[in-house]
């Protein structure tokens, strides 16, 4: 069975009935595209990476390190299995949101301005405690934002696709939202999900309410978020874009009250053990006949 990684640090812990290719999207691929059957995409994807998977005859799962997946979709033929990077990222990008949520607040990026400044400016900020924050997108990430807030003394609001104990559906957020200081979104990018932040639902948002997006830019309508933000009434802050990069002549990287990193949730040192562990687990369920975990197509059945 013919598989590719992109890490050569994997290969000395698959099992021995796999031929195993290195390949991490630089250089041409390997000459075994006709053979290869289970694909683990390189992280840094570039269209290119991509384009290779309906050139594969045989191929039979292709293995994504990232935990959106939906720039996969248009080059995967009927019966391929695709497989997600579930719980991989839930660290690094709970982590981020978390900090993105106290800088935002704090002021961090108002200090760093004045510290280049060399300028002493003691200005007081809201505080975490006390406040209550909408999670959008209860899935791994969800849960993994909400640990790392135990502590912080605030109330946590759930909303997830599916209603389920302690987690409210989607058509609940017209009544929580005015309720939440701070929403922050962590859900995958659909067809359901794409512009769901629209005019509509910013404006149920809490006057000088904060939005953290760690999910999809695709889910924010930008044009919307950008009347908020120079109006004053919201604050934002955002490690994804819609576009993404983000021109330098965008109006997001002048808007007010807004913070924004590039697409760095998931990309920490905290990445690598954790795509090893999971290309190494799935391939020896792949190589022992055992079912795939995380497998988002086809979609899985669902009680």
């Amino acid at each position: 069975m013919r598989v590719w990684v992109p890490y050569a640090d994997v290969v000395p812990r698959l099992p021995a009935t796999l031929a195993v290719d290195v390949y991490d999207g630089s250089g041409p691929p390997p000459s075994t595209l006709d053979e290869v059957e289970f694909y683990v995409t390189p992280y840094t994807f570039d269209r290119g990476t991509l384009e290779l998977i309906p050139r594969m005859p045989k191929v039979r799962v292709v293995q994504t390190l990232t935990a959106g997946y939906e720039h996969v979709l248009p080059y995967l033929r009927e019966g391929v299995t695709l497989c997600n990077a579930g719980g991989l990222h839930d660290a690094s990008t709970a982590e981020l949101a978390v900090t993105l949520t106290l800088a935002a607040l704090r002021g961090i990026p108002e200090f760093v301005r004045a510290q280049d400044r060399r300028e002493w400016r003691p200005v007081r900020h809201d505080a975490l405690a006390d406040r209550t924050v909408l999670i959008v997108g209860y899935g791994g990430i969800g849960a993994a934002i909400e640990r790392r807030l135990a502590g912080f003394e605030v109330e946590v609001l759930r909303v997830a696709r599916r209603e389920r104990d302690g987690v409210a559906p989607v058509t609940a957020l017209p009544e929580l939202l005015p309720r939440a200081d701070v929403v922050i979104l962590s859900m995958p990018l659909t067809e359901q999900t794409r512009r769901m932040v629209d005019a509509a639902f910013l404006a149920r948002m809490r006057d000088g309410a904060l939005l953290v997006n760690v999910a999809r830019g695709g889910v924010v309508d930008t044009d919307a978020l950008l009347a908020e933000l120079r109006s004053g009434r919201l604050r934002a802050a955002l490690d994804v874009t819609d576009p993404e990069p983000l021109p330098p002549d965008h109006p997001l990287w002048t808007a007010p009250n807004l913070l924004i990193s590039p697409h760095v949730g998931g990309n920490s040192s905290a990445f690598l053990p954790r795509a090893h562990r999971l290309i190494v687990e799935q391939l020896q369920r792949y190589a022992a006949g055992e079912p795939l975990h995380h497998q988002v197509v086809p979609a899985p059945e669902r009680e």
